[in-house]
């Protein structure tokens, strides 16, 4: 019997109900709730995988790993930003997952320019509004977005990226308007904000480290022996 697989915009949908579902129950939470709300982002992720071609598996697997030691250099060892029990979640890896499998789903999917054009005139509204009128200047926020225009111009998944760019802003506002985590804010000449416009930059480049070295894990099994 096959598995009729899900519409990329059911996955997009599902991902993104989960996300604000997700970070609120972890709002006020303690570990064993945070624990479970990782549990049940693992299992929605997994199931999802199961429909998947093998090599959005090995995407998503790359994306996961690397995202996870980016999470704990980045978090308890310089302190970017803070989770607020000290910890990284263990919703988080499996949340990265999530967002990049919807990102492949849905991005894979897009014909055109009008989603990629829309994020990016969002994000530049949002990085002028972070270096002229926030309280909090958000400089380097700026930067990130200009390496997000670039993914956009010279990418090889334009929709990837641009989809990227609307569940890492929505999961990064809940995150930080419920207190999940807070954004360090850096020297004068690196000032983030809470969080940084250009944050979808930032993904960009691990859904870059994902693509290359899943592509080279597929090339290496394809050329051993069988």
């Amino acid at each position: 019997m096959v598995r009729a697989r899900l519409p990329p915009l059911a996955i997009f949908a599902i991902v993104a109900v989960w996300i604000a579902a997700g970070l609120a129950l972890d709002h006020d939470a303690g570990i064993d709730r945070q624990r479970v709300v990782g549990v049940v982002t693992w299992a929605i992720l997994l199931g999802l995988l199961a429909q998947s071609s093998r090599e959005t598996r090995v995407q998503v697997a790359a994306l996961v790993v690397i995202a996870t030691a980016m999470e704990y250099t980045a978090s308890p060892l310089f302190g970017i930003y803070t989770y607020r029990l000290g910890n990284v979640p263990a919703y988080v890896p499996p949340g990265h997952g999530l967002v990049y499998l919807a990102a492949l789903s849905l991005g894979g999917a897009l014909r055109g320019p009008a989603l990629p054009r829309a994020t990016l005139a969002v994000g530049a509204l949002w990085a002028l509004w972070g270096v002229t009128l926030s309280d909090r200047r958000d400089l380097f926020g700026a930067v990130l977005l200009a390496c997000y225009a670039g993914f956009l111009r010279w990418g090889r998944a334009a929709g990837v990226f641009a989809v990227v760019f609307v569940l890492t802003s929505e999961l990064e506002l809940i995150g930080t308007g419920l207190g999940n985590w807070a954004w360090a804010h850096g020297p004068s000449l690196l000032a983030l904000g809470n969080p940084p416009s250009g944050i979808a930059g930032g993904y960009g480049f691990l859904d870059a480290a994902a693509m290359a070295t899943a592509a080279w894990w597929l090339r290496r099994s394809r050329a051993a022996p069988s």
